[in-house]
């Protein structure tokens, strides 16, 4: 496979790594990306508590060919930093996740979730404004009754767009741990929130209560083995959903069966190799994100090493491994001391299941094409992303013969990571966060990978 993405769009802001003091940089960190479901929107949220929508511009009728680019559509404050007093905890602002509902009229709706409380959001667009109010003047003020001599009747004037975010629900007080996770169900009425010990499922027009559907907290917590650390529903089947955990195993549920799904449906674990045990094995087999495909027939899930697809009728065995940078197995122990081993990557699937993305060091991010079974590694930075430059591939050597443009293992950067990546849900177009930076890459020549 050899993905060569055209077009470049840098859309973040701070302009420059520099311009910001050390704190407000800390805060513009992307920590979650997410297109709409027809893909004309894409949404960020930062550490700040932020999220920043951007929007598709139409096709140009000059060059029909040529695909419209995402600006800024709005900006709005979702979170802002709280304290626990009963605990004497500060929860941050940080947006964890960012999930849009489909869309049932010409309102935009999504939810954003920090540590502990979920939003729900509504954005609407106005682009026109009543004049000609009988009982008040232009500028909203009332006027005086008796200079009011006739009636007339208000009509809408064109006007600048305007853009309006409004908070229409909030749901809170559903989880005692960290949210890692939410997703909306194919029922369009509901959507789960996932912790480390809890998955709550929730109705979108309710805010007082919500069900619990999985709950492995023990009765001890010194007997605790194991967390939750990433949930989601199956595409099309609405009683269906998997949980991952730091074991590395997933379990499909099924919430027909009972309606505390502590007993999985389906248990897929991959049986551990003794003679390759270490002091790291169970570190790095914890999942940090699993994903169904669009067919609903695999999953994907990303460990620290690798990503795997999992058939949803095998348990036994994933049904495809893919390295992601198997250079850093010798590097586990310098990982571990700066705490890189305890990175979260996540991972996409394209449009039509057959490619599939992740992140890594370096602001590097792997494709894995399943059909050519071909892989290559990309960088997303400033200098290597000129528009309309095309991508090149990038290689990591691990010692031995290097050739002009290898980088070797040893002079990784390993505080730039893209942890959070995205793929437009029908084209080859990706979201890719590089700290405080989005870059959003297209392939223009070709509707399908190459």
């Amino acid at each position: 496979m050899q993905p060569s993405p055209h077009c470049h769009a840098n859309v973040s802001e701070p302009s420059s790594e520099e311009s910001t003091s050390g704190g407000e940089w800390e805060a513009d960190i992307i920590s979650t990306v997410e297109f709409n479901h027809t893909g004309e929107l894409l949404a960020t949220g930062d550490k700040g508590g932020r999220v920043v929508i951007f929007q598709r511009e139409p096709e140009s009728k000059n060059e029909p060919y040529s695909q419209g680019e995402y600006n800024v559509y709005s900006t709005f404050q979702s979170h802002e930093p709280e304290f626990d007093y009963l605990k004497s905890l500060e929860i941050e602002e940080k947006i964890n996740k960012i999930k849009w509902l489909p869309q049932q009229n010409a309102a935009h709706s999504l939810l954003s979730t920090n540590d502990k409380t979920i939003k729900l959001w509504k954005i609407t667009e106005r682009d026109k404004k009543p004049e000609g109010y009988n009982l008040k003047d232009e500028e909203g003020k009332l006027k005086d009754l008796s200079t009011v001599t006739s009636l007339q009747v208000p009509v809408l004037k064109p006007t600048d767009l305007m853009v309006e975010v409004s908070p229409r629900r909030i749901f809170a007080n559903g989880h005692t741990y960290h949210v890692n996770s939410i997703s909306v169900n194919s029922d369009c009425e509901t959507y789960m929130s996932a912790d480390d010990l809890r998955i709550n499922l929730w109705h979108l027009g309710i805010t007082d209560r919500s069900f619990n559907i999985v709950d492995i907290k023990p009765a001890n917590m010194e007997d605790l083995t194991e967390v939750i650390t990433a949930s989601e529903f199956h595409p099309h089947h609405c009683n269906l959903f998997v949980y991952s955990s730091s074991k590395g195993s997933l379990r499909l549920c099924d919430m027909r069966a009972s309606a505390l799904c502590d007993k999985h449906f389906k248990l897929f674990e991959e049986p551990e190799d003794p003679s390759s045990r270490s002091f790291f094995s169970e570190i790095i087999s914890s999942v940090s994100d699993v994903k169904f495909s669009h067919s609903g027939r695999y999953m994907l899930a990303r460990d620290y090493l690798t990503v795997k697809v999992w058939d949803l009728n095998m348990e036994t065995v994933p049904v495809e491994i893919y390295q992601v940078h198997d250079y850093l197995r010798s590097k586990l122990c310098s990982l571990y001391e700066n705490d890189c081993i305890f990175d979260k990557f996540e991972c996409a699937w394209n449009g039509s299941d057959s490619v599939i993305m992740t992140g890594a060091y370096n602001n590097f991010f792997r494709m894995f094409d399943r059909n050519t079974k071909r892989d290559v590694t990309l960088e997303a930075s400033r200098e290597s992303s000129k528009p309309r430059a095309i991508l090149k591939p990038r290689r990591v050597c691990v010692g031995g013969k290097r050739r002009k443009d290898d980088i070797s293992v040893d002079s990784l950067d390993f505080t730039k990571k893209i942890l959070h990546t995205a793929w437009h849900p029908t084209e080859n177009i990706i979201a890719i966060a590089a700290t405080n930076n989005l870059y959003i890459f297209q392939d223009k020549m070709n509707s399908e990978m190459h």
